[in-house]
């Protein structure tokens, strides 16, 4: 099936971040088939799709970290394909991975000033600990003491402070208890309030549905599908069949 390329109608906000033929993967192994997707200036957008699919090497590719990528990748006007991760990320990019990379023997103040900024804008610890009141709370502990849901919210609030503008979130409720995934959605939903793109990888796609303003189907390394958020209850047989559940 043909990649389903995002288009830009004039009524759309310009897109922050644009992939088009985006090819990629491991060692001798091609994981992306020419992933064709946009991403509009203050949207929150996911990729959805089956384990396996390419929703994590996308993001990966997106980054600079995959060794193996071809294609275009454009942030902000700015050709990034052939850019080491290091200029990416301070283009103003910032990226959550599922699996988080908090380090265990710093503390959560630590952990939150490691980074150095990269755009004018970063939050403060302050704010960063009224969006997160239990990092607050716990600011002395080292990060094997977290919880999974205060270690999702550590890894958020350090990319919050480098003034990041496109986050790319990678599985960010996976595992965590329903109380805390609401409160990274309302914590999502502030964040795009304030300004901020998010690129959201997500198995979960009632959650995604609470948060998101458009979402794309990943499949076998490409795009099968788009819908807008308001279009998903009438596809959702269609939506079901994609993923599998």
């Amino acid at each position: 099936m043909p990649d389903a390329v995002a288009m830009n109608p004039a009524s759309e906000p310009a897109a922050l971040l644009q992939v088009k033929e985006l090819r990629g993967g491991y060692g001798e192994g091609r994981v992306l088939h020419g992933v064709s997707f946009d991403v509009p200036a203050g949207e929150v957008v996911t990729l959805l799709g089956r384990n396996g699919a390419g929703k994590t090497t996308t993001m990966k590719a997106i980054m600079g970290i995959l060794a193996r990528r071809s294609g275009s990748i454009r942030f902000d006007g700015v050709e990034t394909i052939e850019l080491p991760a290091r200029k990416i990320a301070r283009l103003g990019l910032g990226y959550v991975p599922e699996e988080r990379g908090i380090f265990s023997s710093l503390t959560v103040l630590e952990n939150l000033m490691l980074p150095p900024q990269v755009k004018p804008g970063g939050m403060s610890v302050e704010v960063v600990y009224e969006l997160f009141p239990n990092l607050k709370e716990r600011w002395r502990s080292p990060g094997t003491k977290l919880s999974g849901g205060e270690q999702q919210m550590l890894a958020v609030g350090r990319i919050l402070r480098t003034g990041a503008k496109l986050l790319l979130l990678d599985e960010p409720t996976e595992g965590l208890a329903p109380v805390i995934v609401q409160q990274i959605g309302k914590t999502i939903e502030r964040l795009k309030k304030e300004g901020f793109t998010i690129l959201l990888v997500e198995q979960n796609f009632r959650f995604t549905q609470t948060v998101a303003d458009r979402h794309y189907i990943v499949q076998e390394g490409r795009i099968v599908d788009t819908f807008m958020n308001d279009e998903i209850d009438s596809n959702l047989n269609k939506l079901q069949g994609y993923l599998g559940v």
